[in-house]
């Protein structure tokens, strides 16, 4: 999970107010219920000490939320009078929540914003494709289409030499088509970043559109025999080869992350690639050698105290680190949040490591890191 999208909560200093929101049904027993929930909201923020003017532009967005445009609900963000950040959920909180803390309440937005893959899907045909992008939130979206040559595509049921020479010429333009789909679809992959491809419609064509795809998106391709191109042909069953596809994908992700972690950790005959516990993650947070961090939901790490300071590389275990933590007067902030505060300013990659995917407590203490390159960790 990038959180690129994250970038306008690193231009200000807050305090801040965080705010996981439900809008509920669109109804009226709905909207009786919602406008009850912005209130408890609002009154939360004011017994924690958040100031009458972000109060007052949280309670305003609030109140415009819809639940027909946002199902699952949203997360604010705002700080010296106005919200900073909304941003679509795609799993519903299991309540509004909201705190007033030094630094934005990122944690809850792994699991509740999700880490599904991107998925572009290609309805083919003997004549062309239709391409189309499923991401974490939001309805599927239009990601262009080919169209190869219309004629001829279909073969007939004479034996005749003559029709056998048409029926080559046939195959000749599906395999042309195939081609043009291919070079197409690896085009729309790149464009698009998606994690992983699902090919749909005729069987002939899409294994040979299969076929011709550059290696790398080979490899992140998967074919059904459910649906196709033609209009009314999506399924129950098709919804559930994607997501099915896209739960492989992110499985696999996992699987070869923690073997990555696994390999590269402290106390292997070779550098250090892998990082765990508080104090070696803050470390390297601090010289901004984090590629991926590591997050097990849970862990007794995520809620430890640690110090921040006014930037993102400005952390530290302990409040005497004072070069560490800059100039301004350090603030004690949940771990989890100030790490991720710094892989969002770094461009660091964040994954989740669900509870059900290891049998060991890796990483320890619910935080870990992949490094940039290797070192050897320093004392926090």
């Amino acid at each position: 999970m990038r959180l690129s999208f994250l970038q306008p909560l690193l231009d200000h200093p807050g305090p801040w107010a965080t705010v996981y929101f439900d809008p509920g049904q669109a109804d009226e027993s709905g909207a009786k219920r919602r406008e009850l929930s912005v209130r408890d909201v609002c009154r939360t923020l004011e017994q924690q000490g958040a100031d009458e003017a972000t109060t007052e532009a949280v309670r305003a967005d609030l109140t415009g939320l819809s639940p027909a445009q946002d199902p699952a609900g949203r997360v604010l963000f705002a700080t010296g009078g106005e919200v900073v950040l909304s941003h679509r959920l795609s799993r519903r909180p299991q309540s509004p929540s909201a705190s007033w803390a030094p630094l934005p309440r990122l944690a809850p937005l792994l699991e509740l914003s999700g880490q599904d893959p991107v998925c572009l899907v290609a309805y083919i045909d003997r004549t062309g494709a239709d391409f189309q992008l499923r991401e974490a939130v939001g309805r599927p979206q239009d990601s262009g289409h080919v169209e190869g040559e219309q004629w001829p595509v279909h073969r007939t049921a004479t034996s005749d030499w003559s029709e056998r020479h048409f029926q080559l010429k046939v195959e000749n333009t599906w395999e042309h088509n195939a081609a043009q789909i291919a070079e197409a679809l690896a085009a729309a992959h790149e464009e698009s970043g998606a994690d992983v491809v699902v090919l749909v419609g005729d069987p002939r064509e899409r294994r040979s559109v299969h076929d011709k795809l550059p290696e790398e998106v080979r490899a992140v391709t998967v074919e059904t025999e459910h649906g196709g191109r033609a209009a009314g042909s999506d399924s129950a069953a098709l919804e559930e080869a994607i997501e099915n596809a896209r739960q492989e994908c992110l499985r696999r992700r996992i699987e070869q992350t923690l073997d990555r972690f696994r390999a590269g950790r402290v106390g292997t005959d070779r550098p250090t690639d892998a990082v765990e516990g508080v104090p070696a993650v803050v470390d390297a947070a601090r010289q901004h050698r984090i590629d991926t961090l590591l997050v097990r939901p849970g862990g007794p790490d995520l809620h430890q105290e640690m110090w921040a300071g006014p930037e993102p590389d400005q952390v530290a275990v302990r409040r005497t680190d004072a070069e560490a933590l800059g100039d301004g007067s350090p603030v004690p902030v949940r771990a989890d949040d100030a790490l991720l505060r710094s892989a969002a300013a770094t461009s660091a990659d964040v994954l989740i490591i669900p509870f059900e995917e290891v049998s060991d407590d890796i990483p320890a203490g619910g935080l870990g890191a992949l490094l940039r390159w290797s070192y050897e960790p320093t004392a926090a």
